[in-house]
């Protein structure tokens, strides 16, 4: 009896023994994961011309890159928003009492370059802004889930609650705007103005730059809108109706319909799609019977984005317009084709569209002439001239901040300096 009773408790024991290791084996094997800090080992080094140019680096010293693998990050079913801010380097504090005290509203229309985007958006973002993001409706659905997610991680970070199918140079891309807008007037953050943005933007100023231009003399009650009277090379553009092919371009509705004549003998004026506005103005644009009548007849011109702001901002019914206004504002740097040799030395990347897709050799020109942003980046194609800007600009961000300094705020560190963690060459 004895020796079975001792032969029942062995087996008794081992039976928990085995049940407490699997049980164990299971949780860890089941347990969701945290998705890792990304690792530096893969990352693409800076080239030397940026190390030189722009960054003001020493011979011999190195900076070691942080953030390689942006878009397999956010594509991660895993990652949770917790460690999200932490491991893409998303500046989580206001950086100064000033930009505290003006925040800013942005919109970002996107369609494609998952990484491009996610680098733009921790470019601009502050934690006391407000931005709208315009996902065009034909992106792929991977596309948008990711976008979702990613912003469904930040409080005043928001999807537009209507979206576009946006053709180029159609009236869907100025709806986009719209959208966004409607969305921005309803916002309980206190805005004083917005900016709009597409997906292969990248900022030259800082934040704390942006809010001082804003608040410059020349543009503090001021909407920036830069653009001249129609000239008669772009006459065609609203003299004649066109038609919109969804998704895919614009074209002349039979056989060159006119339109009648701007509703309110309004002047049209052609100017950039591009902008900073007011509130009050943004306001007047959703209110104004002017603003919706020309909303209305821009229905079938060609590229209404650059014409209807600006017609907007030329006349005396529009708070804080700039009636007399030219094409100042530095809005965007960009090289056009037919420019070369006028405003730039030429394009060292590629051109699609006239416009320059920025290569490395390029951002010398584009940090001297300081505008607000730089248009247009692909990081597929010109990925040096994305890295090196980023950490440029970075580097000038966290160089002007009046608060202690984030360590996960970093993207790049020096790997011969302990003392310093960015360089103070940025450009401040």
């Amino acid at each position: 009896m004895l020796q079975l009773e001792g032969t029942k408790c062995s087996f008794l024991l081992c039976l928990g023994m085995s049940i407490i290791i699997c049980s164990v084996i299971y949780l860890r094997t089941n347990m969701p994961t945290e998705p890792k800090p990304l690792e530096p080992p893969s990352c693409r080094p800076f080239s030397a011309q940026c190390k030189t140019s722009l960054l003001g680096t020493e011979e011999g010293v190195e900076w070691n890159r942080h953030d390689c693998q942006v878009e397999n990050y956010i594509l991660d079913s895993r990652m949770q928003c917790s460690n999200m801010m932490r491991d893409l380097h998303f500046i989580t504090r206001p950086l100064s009492r000033e930009e505290e005290d003006y925040p800013l509203a942005f919109i970002v229309t996107v369609h494609k370059e998952l990484e491009l985007f996610v680098r733009l958006l921790r470019a601009i973002y502050m934690p006391q802004n407000v931005y709208c993001i315009h996902v065009d409706e034909k992106a792929p659905l991977e596309y948008q889930a990711a976008v979702l997610k990613l912003v469904s991680c930040f409080k005043n970070t928001f999807l537009s609650s209507r979206s576009e199918t946006v053709t180029y140079a159609g009236f869907s891309r100025l709806k986009a705007d719209l959208n966004c807008m409607k969305d921005l007037a309803k916002s309980k953050v206190g805005w004083k103005k917005v900016i709009n943005l597409c997906g292969q933007d990248f900022p030259i100023k800082s934040n704390l730059e942006l809010v001082r231009y804003m608040q410059s003399k020349e543009w503090r009650d001021r909407n920036m809108t830069p653009g001249i009277k129609q000239p008669a090379t772009m006459r065609h553009r609203t003299h004649l109706q066109h038609s919109e092919i969804t998704g895919s371009h614009v074209a002349l509705k039979g056989l060159g319909l006119t339109k009648g004549p701007p509703p309110h003998n309004l002047q049209v004026y052609f100017g950039t799609a591009y902008y900073a506005l007011t509130r009050a103005f943004v306001d007047f644009v959703m209110e104004n019977q002017i603003a919706q009548d020309l909303l209305e007849w821009s229905k079938d011109t060609f590229s209404p984005d650059e014409h209807y702001w600006v017609t907007l901002n030329h006349i005396k019914e529009a708070p804080n317009s700039h009636i007399d206004g030219g094409w100042e504002g530095a809005i965007r740097a960009i090289k056009w084709r037919d420019q070369e040799g006028k405003a730039h030395n030429g394009c060292k990347g590629h051109y699609i569209r006239d416009i320059c897709i920025f290569a490395m050799e390029d951002l010398p020109w584009i940090v001297e002439r300081n505008s607000m942003f730089a248009n247009k980046f692909e990081s597929n194609t010109f990925p040096e001239a994305v890295d090196c800007l980023e950490q440029w600009h970075r580097n000038k961000v966290l160089n002007q901040a009046t608060v202690p300094i984030a360590p996960s705020w970093l993207l790049a560190t020096q790997s011969n300096s302990s003392s310093s963690y960015f360089h103070s060459t940025a450009g401040a």
